[in-house]
């Protein structure tokens, strides 16, 4: 394992266009922390950098807004390097030692394991993710870290809630803010509202270096390839659905679904004082677009 404790440094001159995106994601990125509590003063945030485009611009804009932020935190980014056959293991290194940003390597042989133990042609991905879960759990209590920043934006919440909804029966997505099982750890996911479109041009702007994703041989995630196709297609037949569904996930109504263990359907009675507004939202289901 390697570690730098470099002191962070001064960003550079942007052009117009990159600024101009730059100041859009920070005041998204700095709204789900506030809206959410994401980061608090004292903290130290673990960034997990995988070195694709989304860990790449959440950390860089996490050190522009500690820069700017009222209360005072702490970054470190951390990339678990599994040993996949290809992998360019000095990328991530030059690049933090270059920009002057506190990092951990840390090398574990995860994909001798997932290949042993996932038969041939059989996607590795959720094995994988679960062993680099662990791992980077292991090192954020080595860290001293007090919450674990992940790369996961507004794109990705959208595909996990109709991945489960059409595979799981469960209505569920990614929140920003999660508790581990065992209760030690916080997830948090500041890029809640950015689009994965933004990153891409943020990226493409900043001239990330990019590590591509697939250096395992690994299938994608076929449903979760095909959830996204489904929302772009629908993005491009009605423009807005994608906003629409990431207000509906912060927007539920317990009472007009069914899940009992949300609302008190047996007990539900009719009211003696009623106002009359029981049914405010049948009107609002007719201003729905035809």
């Amino acid at each position: 394992m390697r570690s730098s404790p470099i002191p962070t440094t001064p960003f550079t001159k942007l052009d117009e266009e990159t600024e101009k995106l730059q100041t859009r994601l920070c005041r998204l990125v700095g709204q789900a922390i506030a809206d959410y509590r994401l980061i608090e003063d004292g903290d130290k945030i673990m960034v997990c950098l995988s070195g694709g485009k989304d860990s790449y611009g959440l950390l860089d804009i996490l050190l522009l807004l500690q820069q700017r932020a009222p209360v005072r935190f702490d970054l470190v980014a951390v990339n678990l390097d599994q040993k996949q056959p290809g992998f360019p293991a000095h990328i991530l290194p030059e690049y933090l030692a270059n920009r002057g940003i506190p990092f951990h390597i840390e090398t574990r042989d995860t994909y001798s394991i997932v290949k042993r133990l996932i038969p041939e042609g059989q996607t590795t991905c959720s094995l994988c993710s679960r062993l680099r879960r662990g791992h980077l759990y292991r090192i954020a209590s080595e860290l001293g870290a007090t919450k674990i920043a992940l790369g996961h934006h507004r794109d990705d919440i959208n595909e996990t809630l109709f991945l489960n909804l059409l595979y799981t029966g469960k209505l569920k997505a990614m929140p920003p803010k999660l508790r581990s099982k065992d209760g030690r750890h916080l997830v948090i996911r500041p890029l809640a509202f950015v689009k994965e479109i933004d990153l891409a041009r943020y990226a493409e702007l900043r001239g990330f270096p990019i590590i591509p994703c697939d250096l395992c041989g690994s299938q994608d995630d076929l449903k979760r390839k095909e959830v996204k196709t489904l929302l772009r297609q629908w993005e491009e037949r009605s423009p807005g659905s994608s906003d629409s569904i990431a207000a509906a996930i912060a927007n539920v109504a317990p009472a007009l679904l069914m899940d009992q263990r949300l609302f008190d359907f047996q007990t539900l009675r009719t009211a003696q004082d009623s106002t009359g507004e029981g049914d405010a939202w049948l009107d609002a289901e007719a201003h729905l677009p035809q």
